[in-house]
């Protein structure tokens, strides 16, 4: 039983090209003539449901080991002519458009198993590395991240809202009694489960109210976000590397007859990609080296798009130069400056104004202790760092950045009371799927995309 992917007719016999969704492979359906009736054979087009019972036999012919050589066939669903996943290409565009029939094509068959095998992945490698799956919330009244770009909840009447005399929106009368938001991040609440269980992973949806139409960002996105209580530097992109191999090793060991599909008609250079990933060590680069090496690249004749000074936020196109271009491997950066990154990250002890490296910086004299992962073809695909422990240090960063600390009175109390040392990542599941998959846009490895302007499905 399944879905015709093709119908080939002759007067002699029907090749009917049938799949269950279960692999990329078809079974080859072959139909003697007048073993069905032909009226019922016309029938059967691309994308109609059928059942077919028969003898299962060795195939005389190429490109298959076994066929099924029909004796009756059952037709539950038929497809017109309309069908939008006709045998013809589709671009990607189309098919997104058409997102709730493009899960039955080749191509997004092999990226939702791919998917599949590693949310099995990552499960797998945390419970055998002895962390606890960890819950956190999806409903919050904090902002993780500090941008402010969240969806909100509320029950309030958006044609009545009450305002006070400032004219600010009142939320007493909400459900939650105060302003609340869809999470952007698990992690903050990781981190009381790390100080409590000592290794902990979450792994569900977030969402950004970003208006960003790049083909590596969406609204809701899936996240995975492993926190250690006794974690350093070093401990944290050992597990970083160590984590991230498993993966791309899973999908080669799991999902080897998609991988092929994908490296045939997608990208050619895919399994070899992911196979040097698994061989060579990952580079641990400084911010300051990296911005010495992007800096003397454009002296060399090199165009970036976007500027490139210490202090400034790199973008892809420069994180993407340094793996694909100059190491031609992952590189692990390290060290960022503490102004362009969030309030709970680890400030280096050895930092200090007119320290080597940091003449001409936006914020000089602060770096902290950050290990992001860059990618070839994604740029960062990790986003990790040691947190500040020290309750005085990291009040001192919240005043510095003009924070208000009334929403986060229990993140702080894990610093005023038993703090430890700890430390974690967040991988961007969906940025994951499009390295292993070798697709280039990120709305095509989730099945129903959460994009501006679109909420469709």
């Amino acid at each position: 039983m399944g879905w015709v992917r093709t119908h080939r007719s002759s007067k002699a016999v029907d090749f009917i090209a049938l799949n269950d969704g279960s692999t990329i492979k078809n079974i080859q359906v072959v139909v003697d003539a007048g073993q069905v009736d032909e009226e019922t054979l016309k029938q059967i087009t691309t994308g109609a449901c059928i059942g077919v019972t028969g003898e299962l036999v060795e195939s005389p012919a190429q490109g298959q080991a076994s066929e099924v050589k029909c004796q009756t066939i059952t037709i539950y669903g038929l497809c017109g002519s309309d069908y939008p996943m006709q045998k013809k290409g589709q671009s990607f565009e189309v098919m997104r458009k058409n997102a709730h029939m493009r899960l039955r094509t080749n191509t997004f068959g092999a990226v939702m198993r791919i998917r599949h095998n590693m949310a099995m992945a990552i499960h797998t490698y945390f419970h055998e590395h002895g962390f606890f799956y960890f819950h956190t919330p999806l409903i919050t009244a904090s902002d993780c991240e500090g941008a402010g770009n969240m969806f909100q909840v509320t029950t309030k009447n958006l044609y009545d809202l009450k305002k006070d005399e400032q004219g600010k929106i009142i939320y007493d009368d909400d459900f939650f009694g105060e302003q609340t938001s869809l999470t952007v991040s698990g992690q903050l609440e990781g981190e009381l489960g790390a100080t409590a269980l000592g290794a902990i992973y979450t792994f569900g949806p977030t969402f950004r109210a970003e208006n960003s139409n790049t083909p590596r960002h969406l609204a809701e996105f899936w996240m995975v976000e492993p926190e250690v209580a006794f974690l350093d530097q070093e401990g944290l992109m050992d597990l970083e590397e160590d984590f991230i191999k498993y993966c791309v090793r899973w999908a080669l060991d799991h999902c080897k007859d998609d991988l092929e599909f994908l490296n045939k008609m997608i990208d050619k250079t895919l399994i070899a990609r992911l196979e040097g990933v698994l061989k060579e060590n990952f580079v641990r680069l400084p911010y300051t080296e990296g911005i010495n090496i992007l800096q003397q690249a454009i002296k060399e004749g090199k165009k970036f798009e976007f500027p490139c000074e210490w202090g400034d936020d790199l973008a892809s196109e420069h994180e993407r130069y340094l793996v694909e271009e100059h190491f031609k491997k992952p590189v692990i950066m390290t060290d960022y400056p503490t102004a362009i990154k969030a309030f709970y990250m680890k400030q280096n002890e050895a930092d200090g104004e007119g320290s080597v490296g940091y003449h001409g910086a936006k914020a000089p004299g602060k770096t902290m202790q950050g290990t992001d992962v860059l990618f070839p073809q994604i740029g960062e695909i990790i986003g990790g760092s040691v947190r500040e422990e020290d309750y005085d240090k990291l009040m001192a960063e919240i005043n510095q950045r003009g924070m208000e600390t009334d929403k986060l009175w229990w993140y702080l109390d894990t610093r005023r009371w038993g703090s430890c040392p700890h430390g974690g990542f967040g991988l961007g599941f969906e940025r994951l799927i499009l390295f292993v998959t070798g697709m280039q846009n990120i709305r095509d490895v989730i099945p129903f995309p959460r994009t501006p302007k679109n909420a469709e499905f």
